[in-house]
């Protein structure tokens, strides 16, 4: 059984293309539920220690085997100017961080994903006293996973930071932990230390079984997306860059990894600026990234947004009208889940932030519309091998919309008795569409190579799945 996307180009030959362009779909968030918690500085009891979450960088992870979600987040735990400026004047304030300024990791914990609390772990000391819930101090932009083909129990959990003390005093690190929050001491890297100063998203990759890093470095006054990969999660190759936005309107500044069905998708949140008079200066919206492999990184739709910022300017917008920073989503029968930080302000000024959530419909990361609504779209396929008679097309048709199914070579040319107008298109429970013909098997093929050439309109295409495996041919 595969599955394919055509929000990854590799499958689609353009120049048969016609009046097809992609759209990607955006979050439907939990407004019933959101914010779901914010700096504890503002909350009542007061947790003086989360003065600022800038980015947050957040991790959430649900641990079936505790039956928990977890949330791991960077926050500032010291920070004279925001602890210094009252909520009421910062609209008038600008923010003047000092390099004094200490990051730190938090963890808050749930048991639906929703009420989330924040314990006292009797870890890190703050002010004399170890009733908080920091895990580590001096730690920028931590990235946390659970490992689930891990053999060895005390390492279920993953750790990397960039441990960041004042001045050029830093360096990259990794901690392992059984209950994840237990990490004992952090492993410094024997060799590298990149600028890093991001969200360092780091996984497993099932098809290779390595670990790799996402993180970031800095070209010609630019951030750059860069990858990094370890078979034993300590000895780390030298980053290298993987994705690059366009000009200082468009930078990537932290991008966290979902390998889904066979490719990866990627969250990246795109810094602007380069022009003080557009709307969208200093702050940071989020874009979805495709590979098929680990190295060859595009934009899906550049500048379309997967999660719309709020309405609304600092200070008065609301709580995500500013910046925008996604967590790996979460993969449950029928949604993807993604949670999030969102900030009200500009990126380099006063803002609050806190964690949101909001979903999409599983397999619904984006798909091909018409671009003129008055002519029918079409897409062409590369060449697929079908070995069964099971094939379904994910799509939305809406009322008085088609889709047409035709089968053939991708230079165009149409089987006989697989034309568009003999296809027939079955809905299915899942939202898929089953794809039979009129009078004929789709075993007839035989081996013979197989474009799917669809026609449609009113409709959006998404996937395809079932008895086919794509032709490895540039791709």
């Amino acid at each position: 059984m595969g599955k394919y996307f055509f929000l990854d180009r590799g499958i689609l030959v353009g120049y048969q293309m016609s009046n097809a362009q992609i759209e990607v779909n955006k979050l439907q968030k939990d407004t019933q539920n959101n914010p779901l918690f914010e700096e504890g500085f503002f909350e009542e009891p007061q947790l003086p220690w989360e003065i600022r979450y800038d980015n947050g960088y957040p991790n959430v992870i649900y641990d079936a085997k505790d039956q928990i979600y977890r949330c791991y987040y960077t926050c500032i735990t010291y920070d004279e100017s925001a602890v210094g400026t009252p909520r009421a004047m910062r609209g008038n304030t600008d923010y003047k961080p000092k390099e004094n300024r200490i990051a730190s990791l938090c963890y808050a914990e749930s048991r639906d994903g929703i009420h989330f609390t924040k314990p006292e772990l009797g870890l890190t000391e703050f002010e004399g006293s170890k009733k908080n819930n920091i895990l580590f101090r001096y730690a920028h932009g931590t990235g946390v996973f659970l490992d689930l083909e891990e053999k060895d129990p005390q390492k279920r959990y993953k750790l990397m930071t960039k441990v960041e003390y004042n001045g050029n005093c830093n360096h990259m690190a990794v901690g392992f932990s059984e209950d994840g929050i237990h990490f004992g001491a952090l492993i410094p890297w024997p060799k590298h230390n990149p600028a890093a100063d991001t969200h360092n998203f780091v996984f497993r990759d099932p098809k290779t079984g390595r670990f790799y890093l996402y993180t970031r470095i800095w070209r010609n006054g630019l951030r750059i997306c860069a990858k990094s990969e370890s078979e034993d999660f300590i000895h780390w190759t030298e980053p290298k860059e993987v994705l690059r936005g366009s000009g200082f309107a468009r930078q990537v500044y932290s991008m966290p990894v979902l390998p889904y069905e066979g490719i990866y998708l990627g969250f990246a949140s795109m810094y602007h600026v380069g022009d003080a008079q557009e709307e969208d200066f200093d702050l940071v919206d989020l874009e979805l990234t495709c590979a098929a492999g680990m190295d060859d990184w595009d934009f899906v739709a550049p500048s379309q947004y997967l999660i719309p910022r709020g309405n609304g300017r600092y200070p008065n917008g609301e709580f995500d009208c500013g910046c925008i920073y996604a967590a790996a989503p979460m993969i449950t029968e029928d949604k993807i889940w993604i949670y999030y930080m969102g900030g009200n302000g500009r990126h380099t000024n006063f803002r609050e932030t806190s964690l949101a959530r909001g979903f999409l419909e599983r397999d619904k990361f984006a798909g091909y519309v018409q671009n003129k609504l008055d002519k029918q779209a079409q897409l062409v396929t590369n060449h697929f091998i079908v070995y069964g008679e099971n094939l379904a097309l994910l799509a939305e048709i809406q009322e008085g919309g088609l889709v047409k199914v035709a089968l053939g070579t991708k230079s165009g040319k149409v089987y006989e008795g697989f034309e568009a107008e003999k296809s027939i298109l079955t809905k299915q429970p899942d939202g898929y569409y089953q794809i039979s013909f009129q009078g004929k098997k789709l075993t007839s093929l035989r081996s013979n190579p197989v474009s799917f050439h669809i026609y449609f309109e009113k409709a959006k295409i998404y996937a395809i799945k079932g008895d086919l495996e794509n032709y490895k041919l540039k791709y």
